[in-house]
């Protein structure tokens, strides 16, 4: 019985260490191609009207390559670089989602849509493409006229935050 036993623990250890190579180790950041030392992103694009949407989008984007990607190099110029991500805000929204009593809209939802495509400028080859990013957000605003500040704006630089850290994630992780 002893023996039976030493031989199911060995087989089930031989069994388990087989599957090492199953799991992808979060945090590598190895989907990008070795090749790639340089990124240029330049500012995102934004068809529609809303103000400094799309330099808050290209700001959190530069941030969070910094933060995260030490060994990745943002240049300014895209001509420079071995990678250049392309942005565009393609939608802007917000609507009212909560009322108080009196029928006044207090938190707001904000949705953005854009698009990524990162390009492979050594290679000539799109490395990652996704159009349709939905982001959402909310905001309240406060009920005291004397007291009231526009949440709109921190709402929008809390929403490109995340915006780039998922971007940034599903880039570098290879999700």
């Amino acid at each position: 019985m002893k023996r039976f036993s030493q031989l199911t623990l060995l087989a089930l250890l031989i069994f388990v260490c087989g599957f090492k190579e199953c799991y992808k180790q979060v945090g590598k950041g190895e989907a990008l191609p070795k090749h790639i030392q340089t990124l240029a992103i330049p500012p995102f694009l934004n068809p529609g009207l809303r103000y400094k949407v799309e330099q808050r989008f290209t700001a959190a984007m530069i941030d969070e390559v910094l933060r995260r990607q030490r060994a990745l190099q943002v240049v300014s110029k895209p001509e420079d670089a071995d990678a250049v991500m392309l942005g565009t805000i393609k939608q802007f929204s917000y609507r009212g989602t909560l009322l108080d009593d009196v029928g006044r809209a207090r938190v707001f939802e904000v949705t953005i849509i854009a698009g990524v495509t990162v390009k492979d400028q050594t290679k000539n080859k799109v490395l990652f493409d996704n159009q349709n990013y939905v982001f959402k957000t909310e905001y309240e605003v406060t009920g005291d006229p004397g007291n009231f500040f526009s949440e709109e704006g921190p709402a929008v630089s809390r929403l490109a935050r995340d915006f780039a850290k998922s971007v940034l994630t599903t880039i570098l992780e290879g999700f």
